[in-house]
Formats: structure tokens, sequence, C-alpha cells
């Protein structure tokens, strides 16, 4: 035992600070509201006119911001890229919570706008302007006269109801608000035709021929646009009275409600953004090994956390959690929810991984089966997926027990797998039945041609009879880990149950879906029970059960070595490079696909795979070693893979990459997607950090870097802290340290 103190971490405002670049504008409230334009129209203007998101219901335009004379006369704005003096500007400065445009007027004066997006559905736009600039700084926006009612001034701004519907039709009525920070010099709301754009010179403000006057009521117009100005004065106020606009999206009916902070006044706008990111941050532990693609990857994937969290309560999304990704996939998905249990644990508290299971259970269905997504106002339409609901219950419960969830978990799931059973096993074959192409979450692929040629084009309807290998592990993981929880609960006779329909899984994974053929287990034709022998990526997906060893793990270990097959550059294609429809550039069928899972590379996969050779590794049998080597290659590469153009300082998260280059998906415009768990498997492989109820393990991955520190990690009540060094290892438990020579595993049980 070393009593050393272990290296100090990184302040949360150094990590933020460190991801800050010039390339960016997603800004979102940690809260469920997202400002994340694809292809933004308005980025070039000041504010945020481009659409916003609540959920996954999109709303637009936003508000733009103008500077206008006493005599009403616009003062025109450019992108300042050089300063008063000549000196190189950046026009725009994005890092997590804050994006910073520099503007210029005609004279070359500089004006700061801070954009944030705040808790409460606030989205917000702050003026530094020098004080010899006399006149007003205006926010205005267009509002859809047929989406737009009760236009009424406000004390501080102008207020409206606004409905909005998603692309399933749901509708969302909001009262919004265009406010200031001081009392507003003018206001007007001016109904009109034409068109509604983020520009002042287009709008009937600029046609007033001097100062507006007051605001008349708008109401009742069925076309064209509501026009809205808030004017703040300007003249003579110093930086500490900075002029700034807020708009305040209050969701109105039903239960479709969000943060208690959006109820009633918000005049200071909630806690600084900035505060509320370092805070997000600082509930991470830091990860440091000196290489700039690793150490990014890890404080980007806390970032995008934070930008598609979901506080709650918003209707059905009753407890925190994490939504997929920007724009229609800001909501709770199955599919991904797993990701965000394995992540989200590593935050202290835990609140979002339970959080991310619990929503599910609220909202099961009478069935026992899950909604695919779950909507704020109605659950309709909400499809279904498959997921591993096992490992990440038992994920979360390792980090952050809670008897009360897991309880509430465990009958959830015990619902749900007894459905999954009647439903999709109904013959008792140990093999679950994959009925469409969508509802694995890994649509356009042979697998499924291989039982159906027109599988690709019913939609999803059930046609399918593919006994897939992918849902019988995660239903195998699903019996194993309630097996565990009902021992834990004294149910002996559901323990027998669970631990029964594991076995029967596993034999038929073992006895009917190897395909020697293939040398990789293989999904099975439902109808005929021959094995279908495509290769595909979920053919290594039994690595999570621990009971792959031998002849087939040498032959999977090879498979993920072979360009041939699915040793590519960056790890892994979805499907084999020899498959005859493999695409590493997403067409099928003649057509560049959204979602084209015959040869692309998806996060999600991937981390699927590494995290089989993981567990692979720590379990110290044959062949172990060479999984333990290519766990630690695959995640290095997967890492490096995304950064646009491999640049170090340019991290990103897509869809899905090309295997060969690493390109993303960038004509889908949606980063910034958690569809993986890479923070985790940084964690647990790099750093080789595990944790669960009898202590801690720590045994980083052959080949990983000299020098990793990881820390600290708050969870079961310690602090634990990690430094993996050249020939050792220790770690802190609560002040308390622990060494050992690296290549064996550091084992430090809880103390009494």
């Amino acid at each position: 035992m070393n009593l050393r103190p272990s290296r100090s971490a990184v302040s949360p405002k150094a990590r933020i600070a460190a991801l800050a670049r010039d390339d960016k504008w997603f800004l979102g409230g940690l809260d469920g509201v997202v400002w994340a334009p694809p292809f933004p129209r308005w980025l070039h203007r000041p504010g945020f006119w481009d659409p916003v998101h609540l959920l996954q219901h999109e709303i637009g335009p936003g508000f733009s911001v103008a500077l206008v004379r006493p005599d009403g006369a616009e003062i025109p704005l450019r992108r300042a890229t050089r300063g008063p003096d000549g000196s190189e500007l950046t026009p725009r400065r994005w890092r997590p919570g804050r994006l910073v445009a520099t503007w210029r007027d005609a004279r070359g004066v500089i004006l700061e706008e801070h954009r944030q997006v705040l808790p409460g559905g606030i989205l917000e736009s702050s003026w530094y302007v020098p004080a010899e600039l006399e006149g007003y700084v205006v926010g205005f926006t267009a509002q859809p006269a047929d989406a737009t009612g009760g236009v009424e001034p406000t004390m501080a701004g102008v207020g409206w109801t606004r409905v909005v519907s998603d692309r399933r039709g749901q509708e969302l009525v909001l009262r919004v608000e265009l406010a200031g920070s001081i009392s507003p010099a003018w206001r007007r709301i001016v109904p009109s035709e034409g068109r509604g754009a983020a520009e002042w010179r287009h709008s009937p403000f600029a046609d007033g021929g001097g100062v507006p006057g007051n605001a008349a009521d708008a109401g009742g117009r069925r076309s064209g646009w509501i026009w809205i100005a808030v004017a703040l004065p300007r003249g003579g106020t110093d930086d500490s009275e900075a002029p700034t606009f807020r708009l305040t999206l209050h969701p109105r009916g039903g239960e479709a409600r969000g943060p208690a902070s959006m109820s009633g006044a918000h005049p200071g706008g909630g806690p600084p953004a900035a505060s509320t990111w370092e805070s997000f941050f600082g509930d991470f532990p830091h990860f440091r090994c000196g290489d700039p693609y690793l150490d990014r990857t890890f404080d980007y994937r806390i970032y995008g956390l934070g930008l598609n969290r979901i506080e709650g309560p918003w209707g059905s999304v009753r407890h925190p959690a994490i939504a997929e990704g920007p724009e229609y996939f800001h909501v709770p998905i199955a599919y991904s929810a797993q990701c965000h249990m394995m992540e989200m644990r590593w935050r202290k508290g835990g609140r979002e991984a339970w959080g991310s299971l619990l929503n599910f259970v609220d909202n099961q269905k009478p069935d026992g089966s899950f909604h695919g997504r779950l909507y704020p106002e109605r659950l309709e339409g909400t499809d279904f997926y498959h997921a591993n609901w096992g490992d990440a219950l038992l994920a979360v419960d390792d980090m952050h027990p809670d008897a009360a969830a897991l309880a509430r978990c465990y009958e959830g799931l015990s619902r749900y797998a007894r459905w999954l059973t009647a439903e999709r096993d109904a013959e008792a074959s140990g093999m679950f039945t994959v009925t469409n192409h969508f509802e694995t979450g890994q649509e356009y692929m042979s697998r499924y041609m291989a039982v159906d040629e027109e599988a690709d084009v019913a939609g999803w309807r059930p046609s399918l009879r593919l006994k897939g290998i992918d849902v019988t592990v995660y239903a195998h993981q699903l019996f194993r880990a309630l097996a565990s929880v009902a021992r834990r609960l004294a149910r002996a006779g559901d323990e027998t149950e669970w631990r029964g329909l594991a076995d029967r899984c596993w034999k038929a994974i073992d006895e009917r879906m190897w395909s020697a053929e293939a040398r990789l287990f293989t999904d099975v034709n439902g109808r005929t029970g021959e094995r279908t022998g495509v290769k595909a990526a979920v053919g290594f997906y039994p690595l999570l059960t621990g009971r792959v060893g031998g002849a087939r793990l040498d032959a999977l270990l090879d498979h993920l070595e072979d360009p041939g097959t699915f040793g590519t550059r960056f790890p892994l294609p979805s499907s084999s490079v020899d498959d005859p429809r493999f695409s590493a550039e997403g067409i099928w069928r003649g057509k560049r696909r959204n979602c084209p899972w015959n040869g692309r590379v998806w996060p999600m996969t991937t981390s699927h795979v590494i995290e089989g050779l993981l567990r692979c590794w720590r379990s110290g049998s044959s062949g172990s070693a060479r999984a333990g080597a290519l766990a630690a290659d695959m995640l290095g590469r997967f890492a490096r893979m995304m950064f646009t153009d491999g640049d170090p300082s340019r991290p990103n998260c897509f869809e899905h990459y090309n295997p060969h280059t690493g390109r993303a998906c960038h004509f889908r415009g949606i980063d910034d997607y958690q569809h993986s768990w890479i923070l985790d498997l940084l964690a647990r492989g790099f750093a080789g950090l595990h944790l669960d109820a009898s202590g801690i393990e720590v045994r980083p991955l052959p080949n990983g870097p000299a020098r990793v520190s990881l820390g600290p990690v708050v969870a079961r009540g310690r602090t634990v802290c990690v430094d993996v060094e050249p020939r050792r290892v220790s770690a802190t438990v609560d002040g308390e340290r622990f060494d050992q020579p690296r290549g064996e595993a550091l084992r430090v049980p809880w103390a009494p």
C-alpha cells in the first residue's frame, strides 16, 4: 500500500474550454430543449432564427437581432474577421453551453454576441455593445399566422400561443415569449404577407419611417406571418447592463410540461449556462492519457450526453434520461437506452442511468412489451426496438445500487421477458424472432433478404420469420440478469425459471446458430430452421455471454483481423466486406440510404463487439490475451474514426461511417448522436476500472496508452481514482492508495 496522492483531476471549466472550436453551433439546456439545426440557413445572422427542438417537436422560426439607430435606420452588421487594429478575429467561437459571435458595423466597431440555451426552455442572446453606439438593440421574429394566436404585450416583451406538430402529426401547444432583460423602449406586432426571413430589411418594421409605435394585437389572421419586435435602448449603458433577449418556450395543457423551472417567471434566465455545464462535467471523472484523440473523445462524449439530456417530467418521460440525438431523435428511444445506461452510470448519482430504463418500465404496454420511443403527449406510433436490457441493468446496479429502482425494473423486465418468450419464441426453440428489418435498429442488410427478398420494402409490417442472433443474445443476457436479481430478491422460483430459459437460449446459440462455413454465428430462418450463413457484425454478439472459447473464439478473432471480412481500417463494418450487397458508401439498390447497414460502421455495433472482447479479456480464459490486444487496437481506431478529416480538434459522433476512410454521414447532418458507449469503454478498457458490489478491479487492456488517469469516480458511496503507469497501476479509494504491477489485476474489496 502506498499513500501517495493520485494525480489531480482537470477542472470542469478547463475541460469545457479544451473542446472550443469555430465550426460548431449546437446548444442545449440539459433538459430536453436543444438548438441544433443540421443545416442552418441563418447561422450568418444574429440570434436563433433556425428552428429549436423541444424533444421531438421542431419550433421555428426563433428570433433574430438587429441594431437600429434612433431614426429607425438599421446599422448593418457583418461577421468580424479583423479587429480595429487589423488583428485577426474568429467570427464564431463555440464550446459546450455557449456560442460567441463577433460582429462589426460599417465603421469597424466590434460587437460581441453570446448565445446560450438555458434550463427551462430559454434561448438567450446577450449583446456587448460599445457605449458610443446609440440607438436600439431589437429582437424580432416572424411567426406563421395559421399556427399563432393570443399575441399580446407582456411586462418585458411580447407573448403568444404557438401550435407545432411533429413528424407524426402530434401537436404541442406552447406559450412563447420574446422578452428583454430591461424595460423595452418599444414593441410592435404587425401582420404581414410575404416571406419570413431573419433580415431586418425584409421585415415590415424597416418601412416604418421612424421608431415604430405601440403594439396592436394581431389575432385572428389565417395566412402570412405575425411579425413581432421588442426594442431595448442601448445609448449610455455599460457592459454590466448588456442588452439581452430571451425566447422562452412554455408547454401548455395536458401532462406535456417541462421541468419545474419552466413554470412561472424566469427573470434572471435561470442559472448561467456556464455553471450548469460546469456542474454537469464536474459530475463525471476526468480521463487523461496524453493521446489527444482519446482524451478529447471522453470529454466530447460528456458534452454529447449533456446536449441530449432530458430532465423531465415531460408527460410520458417522467425520469431524467438521454435522447438518442438531435432533431426528431430527441426523445428516449429503446434501442439506444442501453448505451445511455452504460455511460451515464459514470455520472455521480446515476439518475439518468436508472431513468433511461424506468421511463420505459413506467410506460410498459399491457402485453408486457415496451414502446420503441417515448413521446411526451401521446404514446401512439411508437414502433418497437429490441435492446440489451439485461446487461445494462446489471451495469447500472453495479455502480449505483437502488433497491426500489431495481425491484421496479425487475418487475417490468420480467413482464417484458415473458412477452418476448410468448410472442417471439412460442415454439420454445431458444431463439427469438425478428419480424421486420427496422425493429433491430439495423435495416437494409443481406441478413433479412436471406429469408425474404422483399424484406427491405415491407416497412414495419411483421413479414419476417428470422431467428436473429442479436435479439437471441439480448434475450440470453436478459434471462441471466433476471436470474441474478431474483436470487437477490429471494425469489427462488423465478431464479429457476430464468436460469432455465438462459440455458435453453445458450444451447440454441451454441448448437443451431454457429455456422462452420461462415466461421461466425448467424441468423436462422424461422420457417425452415436452416442457418442463413450471412456474415454480419451481429455474429460477434455471443462474445457478450462470456461463453465463447476455443476454436470458435479464434475464428471470430480471425474475422476481426481479416480485411477481407471485418478487419477494415476503421472497426467494424456492419456487414462483411465479401457480402454481395456490401457498400462502404451505404448504397442499397442504387440509392444512398439514411440508415444503411450493408457495410457502414455503426458505433452502436462497434461498441457491442469491443464490449464482448473486453469481457473475454477479463475472463482470463484461453484466447483472452489476443482478445484483449484486439479490443485495445479496435478501441483506439474507433475513437480516431470519430474526428472530422482526422483533425484532433474536431471530434464528432454521427450515426455511421465509411469503414475504409472513416468519413461520417455528413449528408445526414445529425451529429452528436448518442448511439454507442465509448466513454464507458475507455474507462473500463484503457483505465481498466471495473466496479461492483464486491469492490474494484483495475486491469487495463494490453497495448493501451502507457499512462492513464481516471477520476474521481463517485459510485456506491465511494470515491475512486485510478493511475496507470508503464510498470504499475494504482487506485485510490476514499483517500487510501493501492498499487500493483501492471499486467496483474489490482483488486480492492470494499472496507467494512
